[in-house]
Parts: C-alpha cells; sequence; structure tokens
C-alpha cells in the first residue's frame, strides 16, 4: 500500500514535536506505574486490521457472498432434471361376461419411467423419457399375457409470444448477477468509509497526542515561570501580587491536561473499535507511528469529476439498478402477452410378452396349447431401435382475461424504473457536490498550513522577544503568560490545519473511489478477514 510522505514537514514544527514529545514522556515516566510496552501502529496496518476485522466490513461481506450464491441459485433452472417414477396397481372387478372370467377379473399393472428434463435458452423445455410397464390378467382370450410395453419420448415445448427469448428465460439470472454487483459496489462503498474513517480516528488520535503534548509542556513552562517568579518575590525584585497570575494560569494548564488525558484515551477506543480490538480489557498503549505530510498534490475539479464517475461504487451501483428495472419492466410486458406454446413430440413405442398358442390359432377355443415366452427387455429394445415412428406438433392458445382489462404490472414496473432513474441522477448530483466541495477544502487546507508555519513562527519570535523584555524588567510575567498560551495554540493550529490538509487528501479519495486501488485494496482482503 501506499504509504504517508513523513519527509516533508516543516523543519521548526518537526523540532517542536521532537521536544514536546520528550518532555511529554518525562512527565509520563513520572510517578507512573509500569505498563504493557506500548506498541507502534502505522496508519498502513491500522488500515489494513480495519479492512480485514472491522464489523461493519464484515457484516457486508456476508451480504456479498449472499449475492454471491443468489446467482448460483438462479442459474439451477438450467441444470437438467433428472425424475424417476414407479406405479404398482392390483386391481379386483366382478366378471360382467362367462367368456372374460369366472368369478372376478384380476388385472396387475406395474410402471416405471426415467426422465431427464432440460431448460432451453429461448424459454422452451425439452424432456426425455424412456418408460415400461407390466399388464397381466386373468381375463381370457389374451394373445399375450403378461405384455410388456417399452416406449422412448421425445417432446419438446417453446413458447412462441409469453415467456419467449432469451432475456425473458433469463431474467432471474441477469437481475442476480446485477445484485451480486451491487452487493460487490456496497461491500466497495463501505471499504471508502471504512478506511476514511480510520484514516480520520488515526489523526484525530496523533492530534490528541500532540495537543496534550503541547499542553504539558505549556504546564513546563508556566510552572519555570512560576518558579522564577517565587525567587525574585524571596530575594524582593518583584511584587507578592504578581505571582498570582502564573499560580492561575498553571491551574489552568493542569485542569487542560486533565481533559486532554481524557480525550487522548477517548481517541485511542475509537481507533480500536474500528480495527476491532477487545475492548473488554486494558490494552497495551498504541503509539502511532506517523506523522502528517505535507506534499502539495495538484488536483483540478474536472479531473475529480471525471475520476469519480469512473470509480465511485455507488454510482456503478446505480447504473446496474436501473439495468435491473429495465430487465424488470421487460419482463412484465412480455407476461401481458397472450400464451402460445409449440409443443413437438415423437416416441417409439415396444411390444413384447408371454405369446399364447391356442388350439386351432383360435383364442376362442379357450384350449391353450403353448407359451412363446418373451421379456421385458425387448419391448425396450424395439423402443430404442426406433421399430415404429409416431410423431405429433401442437399449438396451444390461452388469452388471460386479466391481461385485456388491465395492465397494473406494467404501470408498476415502468413507476419502478422512473424511481430507479430518478435516485440514480441524485446519486451523481451528490457525488458532483461532494467532489467540488473535497477539491475546494484540499486547495484551502495547503493555504492553511502556510499560514499556520508562519503564524507559528511569529508566536515564536513574539515569546523570545517578551523573554528578553522579562529578563531586563522591561514586561511582566502576564504577558509572558500570555505569549505563552498564544504559542502552544499557535502550534496545535499548525498540527491542525497539517491534519485537515492530509484528511482532505484522503476525502478526495474516497468521493472519487481511488483509495482502494492507491492502496491496493482487494475485495478478497475483506472476504480473508470476515471468513476467521
Amino acid at each position: 500500500m501506499k504509504k504517508w510522505r513523513r519527509t516533508t514537514i516543516a523543519p521548526a514544527l518537526a523540532a517542536a514535536l521532537i521536544l514536546l514529545s520528550l518532555s511529554g514522556l518525562r512527565a509520563d515516566q513520572a510517578g507512573a506505574p509500569p505498563t504493557a510496552k506500548p506498541a507502534s501502529l502505522t496508519l498502513e496496518d491500522a488500515v489494513v486490521q480495519a479492512v480485514r476485522r472491522n464489523l461493519g466490513v464484515t457484516a457486508q461481506v456476508y451480504s456479498f457472498q449472499q449475492a454471491d450464491d443468489s446467482v448460483i441459485q438462479a442459474g439451477e433452472k438450467f441444470i437438467p432434471s433428472l425424475s424417476f417414477r414407479f406405479n404398482q396397481e392390483n386391481m379386483n372387478s366382478a366378471s360382467y361376461s362367462w367368456m372374460d372370467a369366472s368369478d372376478v377379473t384380476i388385472t396387475k399393472s406395474a410402471v416405471a419411467s426415467a426422465t431427464v428434463t432440460q431448460q432451453g435458452p429461448l424459454g422452451g423445455s425439452f424432456s426425455i423419457q424412456l418408460s415400461g410397464d407390466k399388464y397381466d390378467t386373468n381375463s381370457r382370450f389374451q394373445t399375450i399375457n403378461p405384455r410388456y410395453d417399452g416406449q422412448l419420448t421425445f417432446s419438446y415445448t417453446q413458447p412462441l409470444l409469453r415467456n419467449f427469448g432469451w432475456q425473458t428465460s433469463r431474467r432471474d439470472i441477469l437481475v442476480a448477477r446485477n445484485g451480486r454487483d451491487i452487493a460487490e459496489n456496497t461491500l466497495k462503498s463501505t471499504l471508502l468509509s471504512t478506511i476514511y474513517s480510520v484514516e480520520q480516528a488515526y489523526w484525530n488520535y496523533v492530534y490528541m497526542i500532540e495537543s496534550l503534548k503541547v499542553e504539558r509542556q505549556s504546564l513546563s513552562l508556566a510552572e519555570a515561570l512560576l518558579d522564577k517568579s517565587r525567587k525574585e518575590i524571596a530575594i524582593g525584585t518583584l511584587a507578592p501580587k504578581e505571582i498570582l497570575s502564573s499560580q492561575a494560569e498553571v491551574s489552568s494548564i493542569k485542569a487542560d491536561i486533565l481533559q486532554a488525558e481524557e480525550a487522548v484515551k477517548d481517541a485511542a477506543d475509537q481507533l480500536r473499535g474500528l480495527i476491532n480490538t477487545p475492548l473488554d480489557k486494558e490494552p497495551a498503549e498504541v503509539v502511532p507511528a506517523d506523522t502528517p505530510g505535507f506534499a502539495k498534490r495538484d488536483v483540478t475539479l474536472d479531473g475529480a469529476l471525471a475520476t469519480a464517475f469512473k470509480y465511485r461504487p455507488d454510482l456503478q451501483s446505480g447504473a446496474l439498478g436501473v439495468r435491473n428495472q429495465e430487465i424488470n419492466w421487460s419482463y412484465a410486458k412480455n407476461q401481458i402477452l397472450p400464451q402460445l406454446d409449440l409443443t413437438a413430440q415423437y416416441w417409439s413405442p415396444g411390444l413384447s410378452g408371454d405369446q399364447l398358442i391356442y388350439q386351432d390359432n383360435n383364442p376362442l377355443t379357450g384350449v391353450i396349447l403353448g407359451v412363446i415366452p418373451g421379456g421385458a427387455s425387448q419391448a425396450l429394445k424395439d423402443a430404442m431401435a426406433f421399430k415404429y415412428n409416431n410423431w405429433s406438433i401442437q399449438l396451444q392458445l390461452t388469452v388471460p382475461l386479466s391481461s385485456m382489462f388491465t395492465r397494473a404490472a406494467v404501470a408498476l414496473a415502468r413507476s419502478e424504473l422512473d424511481q430507479q432513474i430518478a435516485a440514480m441522477k441524485q446519486t451523481e448530483q451528490t457525488a458532483y457536490l461532494e467532489v467540488r466541495s473535497a477539491v475546494r477544502a484540499v486547495e484551502t487546507n495547503f493555504e492553511r498550513v502556510g499560514a499556520r508555519k508562519e503564524a507559528r513562527t511569529l508566536a515564536e519570535q513574539k515569546l523570545d522577544a517578551e523573554e528578553a523584555k522579562l529578563k531586563v524588567g522591561l514586561s511582566n510575567n502576564f504577558f509572558v503568560l500570555n505569549y505563552q498560551r498564544d504559542l502552544a495554540l499557535a502550534r496545535t493550529n499548525e498540527l491542525r490545519a497539517m491534519i485537515d490538509y492530509t484528511l482532505s487528501l484522503a476525502f478526495l479519495d474516497k468521493v472519487t473511489g481511488v483509495s482502494l486501488d492507491k492502496r491496493n485494496i482487494k475485495i478478497v482482503d475483506a472476504g480473508e478477514g470476515a471468513m476467521k
């Protein structure tokens, strides 16, 4: 991933931060109980941990996986289906003819079939069926008993109006694919927001730590001035009332330090929550390892807008949403058409069984002289050898009366399409405004850093001059304390300006949708963290 530049910080600010760090470290060490060794954390590491472990990202990863599974489920309609059927019957009925049976006519039958069905790409369906049955009866005068039938059947049904067409038959798949892409873009948007939130929390943590160091440095200067005042009062060179302002300043700074310490802990907790570290126990102190950079980036509104409209996930999702509603509208218009189905069928039967030989070849004699056996396999062989060819073609027209009187489904689909188009335009407008604001913020914050740097330099010079005047008796503690406060404020303002500039660049990357590419973050990076 791209690392923040650290070599462009103003030398004077760098020296001030080093001085403040050393003084803050001494203040932390004084009287503090032993704690775990502080852990250094770079912004890059914080972002990586958030991408892999942030709970919001994890939840969105599961949504993306569910959308991906929906695509697979929608495509299952084109996987062939295999079905088996077996039916056995035993029927007894009273004999109504003395020639048929003596008392009771008994008929036994067994039917078995296997069918393969396949959906076609244009909305039709194709099936192959192989069936066989056995028929056995005690009825007289049968020439073949038991009888075995076999049949191989090919059937194809194709809608010609309603449900016809490649897009209509694949509607669920197309919508599911677009839904998966929308879920992926939503995950990308979540990652963009999470990365920016981590950057905000990280730099806010840095600012709070450095602000605390500035407060402690101010306390050290105020205490030094208080000690100096006490010594001067002791030797009689300073009026006792002059010490009041120094004492008030020390007390005020101590109160500010307590607030600053609380703010540091709050900022640390916010960062820990984003990277999903355990919150039920006190962790080792995390020390930010990065400092805000100050490298000027040339940005233009036209270039930023072009980038945003190319990479922003929400804009891509808006276009996909419109495409889904177009598919639904087309499907709704198709469903009001009459149902006209073309069915073509071809079948090849086969017959076999035990052939009964009657006296004088006359079944009416009722005298069976012999049996020529025949098995079920022969019937199936005849069927599969296409010994007997049969075919049929059928057209069936069904006109639903509801489609003649109402077009509510079409009107609803059209309304949803118009709504989605309006939502997409609103998203584009939001993107345009965010990019304009981000570009202005980058330009403004860059100028602010220069102004704050100059203000801090002047504050240092003013304090040096006032301290020199104090040494020769031309000033007093009140003015020196005011200039010390001004310098502390100028230092924090400069740091705030640098952090704001860094964050404005990060926000520009977010609203143009390039944060993931710049940090080389892939969807699988979030997925790996969610599955652990």
